[in-house]
């Protein structure tokens, strides 16, 4: 074993103290060495030092001065966040977005890529090239400073055999080895990862559900997932094919909605939500443009109702038969209703369906709107990669531990 892994050893000491140093750089931004003195409550002397080898390291450098009162301006010092990197990725059927990540945790500018669905020359490889190298040259970033990438999918992922299902929207992409493959083509860490369950993720962490025991995200978009939190933690299930609620067969209550509608996605899926947004009067040439105008809030309190109130009422019941599964299986504390058909119903939609639920049902769960409207995917992928940029910044202070 290495003498800087034995505990009690000066490398060992040396690397915890750094560890720390760096951890308190993270959390808290730049800060003076006497600061970090006192917030790890070792000595000025030994602050010094880990500030000293920090910096000598290149994991930090000096990016300001604070005013000592009558002596001189102490440096303060913050971590070099360029050094190791991320790229959050969402694929979608049209679009492939992208953003910068680093240990900061800060908000980048997003890149759009528009795709072709039958593409010819598409692959995962592509796919996902194309996307760091949009999101790098967007941000003015070193490439090889990315060492992490991941990738939101609509796809089931199993983690035992590395194979994808349910991927339609992903031409080119291979079913097996696909993370194998990734990351030997491009020399990174690869995750990839159910889209809906990155944005469970993003709720988790800035949602309306932060603070919830439990929770399920239905994504109504084109297409229909399934996220389940149970304290903290998604369920993925055996073969991560866990959520994928839109091949659920209807009940037979349905019929009195659609008599032709044999699963969730005719019910509530995309074609559906399209077909019942142009009975009601709102006018568009497809799902995004429809859902647009199904979003804006009705001006004025009293106004007789118009085509959103009117497919509101309309899909309020249908998703009801939707959740109804989930919660005579699961039993959430609240129901989030998210994706673009979700957020566009917004506050509306949710207490429609809560109301219907608790009228009609055994269950009485909080159904309430996402409330992470711009990005879910990127946002819950950048959680992923802030994590594992952090901890590899705190790894790289054991390699300066041993002089």
């Amino acid at each position: 074993m290495s003498t800087k892994t034995i505990q009690g050893t000066p490398a060992w000491l040396r690397a915890t103290n750094d560890r720390t140093a760096l951890s308190l750089l993270l959390t808290h931004g730049p800060l003076t060495r006497n600061r970090i003195g006192e917030l790890s409550g070792l000595s000025k002397p030994t602050a010094s030092q880990m500030v000293q080898r920090l910096n000598e390291a290149g994991l930090i450098h000096a990016v300001g001065e604070v005013s000592a009162g009558r002596g001189p301006n102490a440096a303060s010092y913050g971590v070099r966040v360029d050094r190791v990197l991320g790229i959050a990725v969402d694929i979608s059927a049209t679009v492939i977005a992208a953003t910068l990540v680093d240990a900061s945790g800060s908000v980048h500018p997003i890149v759009e890529i528009p795709v072709q669905r039958q593409a010819k020359g598409r692959s995962a490889v592509s796919d996902v090239r194309t996307a760091i190298d949009a999101a790098c040259a967007a941000n003015g970033a070193d490439r090889a400073a990315v060492q992490f990438v991941c990738v939101g999918v609509q796809a089931a992922i199993d983690p035992r055999t590395d194979e994808l299902s349910f991927t339609d929207t992903l031409p080119g992409w291979p079913r097996i080895g696909v993370r194998k493959l990734l990351e030997d083509s491009l020399g990174i860490a690869v995750t990839i990862e159910n889209d809906v369950n990155l944005a469970a993720l993003a709720e988790r962490r800035g949602g309306a559900v932060a603070d919830a025991s439990g929770f399920a995200l239905l994504w109504m978009g084109p297409g229909l997932g399934l996220a389940v939190d149970l304290g903290g933690t998604l369920h993925r299930g055996a073969g991560g094919g866990a959520g994928e609620i839109g091949y659920l067969p209807v009940p037979k209550a349905a019929a009195q909605f659609d008599p032709d509608a044999d699963d969730l996605q005719d019910l509530i899926g995309g074609p559906a939500v399209v077909r019942l947004a142009r009975d009601h009067g709102l006018r568009g040439r497809g799902f995004s443009s429809l859902i647009k105008q199904f979003g804006v809030e009705q001006v004025g309190k009293g106004a007789a109702p118009g085509p959103r109130e009117h497919l509101i009422a309309e899909l309020a019941p249908r998703i009801a038969l939707g959740v109804i599964p989930v919660l005579a299986v699961l039993d959430p504390e609240v129901v989030v209703l998210g994706g673009p058909t979700g957020i566009a119903g917004g506050d509306q939609l949710a207490e429609r369906v809560q109301a219907h639920l608790r009228r009609t049902s055994r269950w009485a769960p909080v159904v309430v709107a996402s409330t992470v409207a711009a990005y879910p995917v990127l946002t819950g992928a950048r959680a992923v990669l802030v994590a594992e940029v952090r901890e590899r910044l705190l790894r790289d202070v054991e390699r300066i531990a041993t002089p």
